[in-house]
This record gives C-alpha cells, structure tokens and sequence, in this order.
C-alpha cells in the first residue's frame, strides 16, 4: 500500500421475499443445494489439502541449509501449510546485522525453474501483507473469523517470494538511512542472491510483482537486476506492479480527484454545494484542462512539470477529510468500504490503524514469530514511518519502466476502480507520459473487455447452502485491458487499492498472463 499519514459502490439490502411469500424464493432446491454444496466444499477442501500435506522427503527445496528456515505450523491456522519457510537473511553474506526478511513457498502445482517475487509498498510497509491477506495459499482477511484456505493463491502456479524490504520495514534488521531507490535495490539483489544460494536456485526465471509505492520498488530492483548482467541469479522474464506509484501525486491524484468522486457521488454522498465547489476548483485550478489535454490517445506530447499545488487547489485532501467525516469507516484504499470498522489481523482495516481491546496484532505475536524464525526483539507493524524518506530518486516512468518493458516485453499495470490513493485515470495519465520502445504512451485508448469467466471458488458451498447454488458463477465483464509494445494495461472494475484481495479471480488471471500460461486477460 501507499502508506501516509491519516488526519490523527457495494451498496447492500435485503428482498425481504421469505417474509412476504411464508418461504425462501429458492426454497424448492435449497436442500438438494445444500448437500450438494456440502460435499462439492468438502472434495475441494481436501483436494486442496492434500496438494500441500504430502510427506517431507518429497519437498524440493528442503535440505540441511533450508531446514532452519522450514515452517511447520502457524498458529491459528487449522490445515498443514505444506512446504513453507521463512526467516532472515544478510543483505551482506559477511554481515548479519542487516537483513531483510521473507516467506517462501513453493507451487503447489506442477513445479517450474521460476520465482516470482511479491512486495507491498509504503515506503515502510510489510509484504507479508500480501501474503497473509492477498496472494497466499491462505488468507486472514478485515472482519473475518479465522485463516481460510485461498483458491486462487499464486502459488497454484508458480514459486512465491515475499520479502520485507527496504531495512526499517516489518521483521527487517539494521540501520536505514538510504534515501534513494538505486540504493535499496542494490540492497535486495545481494539478499536476493545471497536467498537462491540458500535455496540452491539458480538460472529461473524471475518475475518481480508488487503494488503502489512497489510501483517505484518493483522496476528500480527490475533495472538493478538487467544491470547486474547475470542470467544465473537475475533473469528478470516479466514484472507486474497493481495500484502503483510511478508518476506524480499531481497527476495520480490531485488533478484526477474531482472527476473519481463525481463517479462515485453515492458513495461520497457530498452534498450539492461541495460538490460545486470541488467542481468549480476542478476548472479553476487548471486540473480539467490538464486532463483534457494529457488522458488523450495519443498523446499530444511530454507533460509539463506540475507547479506545486497550492493549498486553495488542495482537492485530494479535502475530499479525503470530508469523506471521513462522513463516513468514519471511509478507506482511501477502497472508497465502498462502510461501517462498521473491522477488526483486522494487522491492525490495518482501512487508511486508518486500529487494533480493538483485547485483539493482538498478528505478526506481533512471539508464538508467530517463533514459528516463523523472526527476531523476537521487533516490535512488528504493517507499516514504518522513516523508512525510504526522503525518497528523492526519479518517477519510475522516466528510466526504469521503460528499460524492464523493452528487456522483457512483458510487463502489467493494473489498477483497480475504487482506489482513491492512486486513482485509475491518473495512473494512465501517467503512462501517457512515459516512452517506451520508440513512442510516447498508448496510441490506442484501452477498451477491450477482461471477461472473467472462472467460477466462485471462495463462497460457493455459502451459496448453495442458502439454496443459490450456480449464482457465483463466472463474473463477466470485470474491467478493461489494453496492450501495446510490451506493456500491458488492466483496469479492474469493483477493486480497491490491494487487487489481488479484493478481485482474486481478475489478479489470477493478471499472474497467469505474466507467467505466460495465457496470451490476454
């Protein structure tokens, strides 16, 4: 995530049918639902299970040097966790007091000679985040009762790598004072290196994905590892970064603010007179005009360096402070979020911390750090001040994007619609901006539809229990992609800031394109 400091539409009902009618409008087959439902839950339950709890000996990776690393259980988590490792590792081989921490595991599928790497953002923010609640082989999501087992976990497809980086973030230790992203790159291609040693992988191919502030990590790590010139540890094949941050706060937000609420007005539920009044600073402050000249395809040429924002024009943060005056459950990350706050494993349930009385932060725990091999003296949070600040190395879209475009030709950007920090439109104003393989931005606006036709794997045995078996079907029309010269766009339709969490069916297709199991989404 986009991690700052906070000031200290899924709209639901009910057809009260039953009530009306004396039955359940599916009351005719819900019982031949449920116990189908029943039984299809429990193959799949135990399908899954048994692709994990296999014996030891067949684990790939373990040996005498992975065995300190090896995770058996986790605590609260009900079901084998198969072949899992994590814990510390030197950014310096010869120096143990700076480390970045990871978790690791292996496909549970077919194997492949592949890495793909996952970083949160921040700068300062955990990625065992991504883990725990996005892409894992099990989720423990906001305002949910226990750890479930995840169907659309990347690692049915490919080896995951989740790291703690830069130092100063989650488990990580060491003194952080870098300020600039070639720095911290160049710190995690010596761990990464010093990991495939441990792990004795050498010559896969690597695939680097993370989101937002990942949106600078995940391409400067990219470049770092093309520069190093060393296919046996860095044969960097792709990279995919969701909701990232690769231009200015000027065009990813603040020009882009006013249209994203007119949008979404029901879901702000701004009253007449601010809304004219966010519409009248759209136009005087230049920000309409801005937008009609630059989201063009093609674009009419380099955008010009936005002038600072004065306070007058400060739209973005009025319209966050409004919003939760409003609604004090509004999360930045994901602007349909209501009432009420949940409670979170992390403490993280929306753009503002949170940890109820009596609940403890999950990866705070010393029974999870134990289990996990993490240093029991950090005080672990999802997200660090002071780490990475000041950042004062380029836009991403000036250098490093275009480089890990031209070296791969496989590279994604996807945004989701209800996203406030890092706002759709302005994210690809901001590849309008950038020149890759010989053109500036697309020359074609995006339009061709991402039809997701998988079906519901999460909730289909609550379906049929309710007598709706069927309903979760396929979901349809769920955004739009577009790809031109390597690079590929996906807009995410019904998503907040963290894809794959909260459209896993869209993010499995987005990794299955990376991967190159698929040719579009």
């Amino acid at each position: 995530m986009l991690f700052k400091s906070t000031c200290a539409l899924v709209v639901t009902g009910a057809l009260l049918i039953g009530d009306v009618l004396g039955y359940s409008p599916f009351e005719k087959f819900a019982e031949r639902s449920r116990n189908k439902g029943r039984r299809e839950n429990a193959k799949r339950s135990n399908a899954m299970l048994n692709k994990r709890a296999s014996n030891s000996s067949s684990f790939r990776y373990l040996t005498n040097q992975t065995e300190p690393y090896r995770v058996t259980s986790l605590p609260d988590v009900p079901f084998d966790v198969g072949e899992f490792y994590s814990g510390s590792v030197p950014i310096d081989a010869s120096n143990a007091s700076r480390t970045l921490f990871f978790a690791f595991h292996p496909t549970t599928g077919d194997p492949v000679d592949e890495v793909t790497i996952w970083l949160n953002g921040g700068p300062g923010c955990s990625s065992l985040e991504g883990f725990l609640q996005e892409n894992g082989p099990f989720q423990w999501q906001s305002g949910t009762f226990r750890p479930v087992e995840n169907p659309y976990a990347w690692t049915n497809l490919t080896n995951m790598l989740w790291v703690e980086q830069p130092v100063g973030t989650g488990y990580t230790q060491g003194s952080h004072k870098a300020t600039t992203q070639e720095e911290t790159a160049q710190d995690f291609i010596k761990f990464f290196k010093n990991w495939e040693d441990i792990f004795g992988i050498k010559n896969y191919k690597i695939f680097v994905t993370g989101e937002s502030y990942a949106g600078r990590y995940v391409p400067y790590i990219s470049s770092a590892m093309l520069n190093a010139n060393d296919p046996t540890y860095y044969n960097v094949s792709g990279a995919m970064i969701y909701d990232p941050s690769i231009g200015s706060d000027y065009a990813q937000e603040t020009a882009t603010s006013v249209p994203f609420v007119q949008a979404n007005a029901n879901l702000f539920n701004f009253n007449a007179s601010l809304m004219a009044q966010l519409d009248s600073l759209d136009q005087s402050c230049g920000f309409a005009d801005y937008r009609a000249k630059y989201l063009t395809f093609p674009p009419p040429g380099v955008q010009p360096a936005p002038a600072r924002t004065s306070e007058a024009c400060d739209v973005f943060d009025t319209i966050n402070n409004v919003a939760l005056q409003i609604n004090p459950c509004f999360d930045i990350y994901e602007v349909n979020q209501m009432c009420p706050l949940l409670w979170d494993v992390l403490s993280f349930p929306t753009e503002l911390e949170f940890t109820p009385d009596g609940a403890t932060t999950y990866f705070n725990r010393t029974d999870v750090k134990t289990a996990m091999h993490a240093p029991l003296n950090v005080d672990w949070e999802i997200c660090k001040n002071g780490v990475l600040r000041p950042d004062t190395s380029p836009m991403s879209i000036e250098h490093v994007i275009p480089q890990v475009i031209e070296a791969t030709n496989r590279f994604l950007i996807a945004s989701g619609d209800y996203d406030m920090i890092l706002i759709t439109n302005g994210t690809l104003m901001s590849i309008q901006n950038m020149t890759w393989n010989g053109q500036l931005g697309f020359q074609e606006q995006p339009a061709t539809p991402i039809d997701i036709e998988i079906p519901d794997l999460q909730y289909a045995a609550v379906f049929a229990e309710n007598g709706a078996a069927g309903l979760d079907a396929g979901q349809g029309i769920m955004g739009i992609q577009h790809y031109e010269r390597g690079l590929m766009w996906a807009e995410t339709y019904q998503s907040g800031h963290m894809g794959p969490e909260f459209q896993p069916r869209v993010a499995y297709r987005h990794i299955s394109w990376l991967l190159g199991r698929v040719d579009t989404l």
